[in-house]
C-alpha cells in the first residue's frame, strides 16, 4: 500500500500523507516518507518541500497507537515509530532543501513532532495541536521534549506534555509553533507561496540558514556570531553570491544555481 504521494509545482514537490482516517503515522508510512523525502532531496531541482496531510479531519492525528504492544514486547529495542521520527527528522535537518508543513485539523503526538521538523509551519484556523502521550502513561518519544521547548519555551512545552490538553490554531501562532495561521481555504496556497518564495531564493544560502539555525541555537552568542560571520563568507565566495551581487548591481533577476 502507498501512503505517500507527491506532486509538483516548478521547483515545489507537495508530498501529501494519505492514511485514512486520520493519516497515523504507522512504521510503514514513516519508512515510505523518509525514502520519498531523500528522493526528493537528492533531487537538484526541487528547491522546497510542502508537507501535507490527506483528508478533511488531520494533517498527522499521532503515531499509529496500533503497533504499541509490539513495540511493547521490543521495548530494549530502538524501534518503532517514535524512533523513526527522531531518525526522519534527523534527515530533514539534514537535508539541503527547506520543508514547509501545511497543517489542519488534527495535528497530535508524532505529527506535531513531524511538524516540528519542518522549517517552517502554516496553520488552518481548524488546527488542533498537542503532545497527548501522557493520557496514555507514556511521554513523547520522537521530539516532543526536545524540539517542542525549543519552540515554544520550556514553561510551555511541560504544559502541553504535562497535560496533553490541545491548543488551537490561535495560541500556536502566539506562542510561536507556527509561523502563520490563514483560513482552511487558503491553506495550501499559503504555504505554496512560502515555499516558491524560498524556491527562488540562493540553495546554497537557504542551505547556510538552515544550517546556522540548526547548529547554533544552543550556542554562546559569540560562537554563534562567529559561525554566522563565517557562512557569510562561504555565501560571498559563492556562485550564488556572485550572482546575486552582480544581478543587483545590473539591475536584474538573479539566476542562482545553487553553487
Amino acid at each position: 500500500m502507498t501512503y505517500v504521494r507527491t506532486e509538483r509545482e516548478g521547483a515545489v514537490a507537495v508530498v501529501t500523507i494519505d492514511h485514512p482516517p486520520v493519516n497515523a503515522l504507522s512504521a510503514a508510512l514513516l519508512e515510505e516518507l523518509e525514502a520519498e523525502l531523500e528522493r526528493l532531496d537528492a533531487d537538484e531541482s526541487v528547491r522546497a518541500i510542502v508537507l501535507r496531510g490527506a483528508g478533511e479531519r488531520a494533517f498527522v492525528a499521532g503515531a499509529d497507537i496500533s503497533e504499541f504492544p509490539a513495540l511493547r514486547e521490543a521495548a530494549s529495542q530502538e524501534t518503532g515509530s517514535a524512533r523513526g521520527i527522531q531518525r526522519l527528522g534527523a534527515r530533514m535537518d539534514a537535508a539541503r532543501t527547506p520543508f514547509v508543513a501545511a497543517i489542519h485539523g488534527f495535528c497530535l503526538g508524532g505529527g506535531l513532532e513531524l511538524a516540528m521538523c519542518c522549517d517552517l509551519r502554516v496553520a488552518a484556523e481548524d488546527a488542533q495541536l498537542g503532545q497527548p502521550e501522557i493520557k496514555l502513561g507514556l511521554i513523547p518519544g520522537g521530539g516532543g521534549t526536545q524540539r517542542l521547548p525549543r519552540l515554544v519555551g520550556i514553561g510551555r512545552a511541560l504544559l502541553l506534555n504535562l497535560t496533553g490538553d490541545f491548543i488551537d490554531a490561535r495560541t500556536a501562532y502566539e506562542w510561536g509553533l507556527v509561523e502563520k495561521v490563514v483560513p482552511q481555504a487558503e491553506l495550501l496556497e499559503t504555504a505554496l507561496g512560502l515555499a516558491r518564495t524560498i524556491a527562488a531564493r540562493s540553495p546554497h544560502a537557504v542551505a547556510v540558514l538552515r544550517e546556522l539555525a540548526r547548529t547554533t541555537r544552543d550556542l554562546p552568542l559569540e560562537e554563534g556570531l562567529r559561525r554566522e560571520a563565517e557562512g557569510f563568507r562561504r555565501c560571498l565566495a559563492s556562485e550564488d553570491g556572485l550572482e546575486g551581487v552582480t544581478a543587483f548591481l545590473e539591475k536584474r533577476e538573479p539566476r542562482f544555481s545553487g553553487r
